[in-house]
């Protein structure tokens, strides 16, 4: 056996039964329907009533609310990607900006889960965050073309996307099924203060140490320091 390979009797090296794979992926579908209509602060009590499941088996498949988080959002987060990566795609990069944006607004009304997933960070979800960073380099990349073009207001902070992302999930959750395209004035009211020629000047961003640590205030776990050896995107 090379070394650090797993042993063969190792549980960790064996899939898993048939059973605990149905069992995996029903709470995973019980969660996605339970995020997506209370978002994510739900219970893990209230994501294994809705898999018809006990608590103990749920904390077998899932033992941190952080990691049910990223199996059941993996997905989404490589839609979020995936659609930074058609915005720079466009050979008018203040379009893509605003097309990558209203994109993600967009996922984030379809899915109230995933709208709180954009305003939080998940230290210990280390491949969803891992995707998140890779998307916000290439966000970036995106901003530094726009306001190459002059499109794009030259004091335009990367930041504003994570408040674009808070305000569109405020908007989300509290017009619900009553006003659901509510959000989308919004988000056009906020591209349009986002284009130049600027119309005044903007007051300082928040420092990036401050709005990490509002996003992980606001994650389930409730952590308010950052992990040890933490990569974060806003770090960057």
């Amino acid at each position: 056996m090379t070394p650090g390979a797993q042993h063969p009797d190792d549980p960790a090296a064996q899939p898993l039964r048939s059973d605990a794979e149905r069992n995996r992926e029903r709470v995973i579908a019980a969660a996605r329907r339970v995020f997506g209509r209370e978002g994510l602060n739900a219970s893990m009590a209230s994501v294994a009533r809705e898999a018809g499941v006990g608590i103990a088996t749920l904390f077998r498949r899932f033992p941190t609310k952080d990691e049910l988080v990223a199996a059941v959002f993996s997905d989404r987060m490589d839609a979020y990607a995936d659609a930074v990566a058609v915005a720079l795609d466009d050979p008018d990069p203040w379009n893509g900006l605003k097309g990558f944006i209203e994109t993600v607004c967009a996922m984030q009304a379809a899915d109230y889960g995933f709208a709180d997933v954009l305003t939080m960070t998940f230290p210990t979800a280390k491949a969803l965050e891992k995707r998140r960073d890779d998307a916000y380099a290439a966000y970036l990349t995106l901003i530094d073309r726009a306001k190459a073009t002059g499109r794009l207001r030259a004091d335009f902070d990367p930041s504003d996307l994570v408040l674009v992302h808070m305000a569109n999930a405020g908007v989300v959750n509290a017009t619900g099924d009553a006003a659901p395209d509510a959000w989308r004035r919004v988000i056009a009211l906020l591209l349009q203060s986002f284009e130049a020629p600027a119309r005044g000047p903007l007051p300082v961003p928040p420092e990036h140490d401050a709005l990490y640590q509002a996003m992980l205030r606001a994650s389930p776990t409730g952590i308010t320091a950052p992990a040890p050896g933490k990569s974060d995107s806003l770090h960057e």
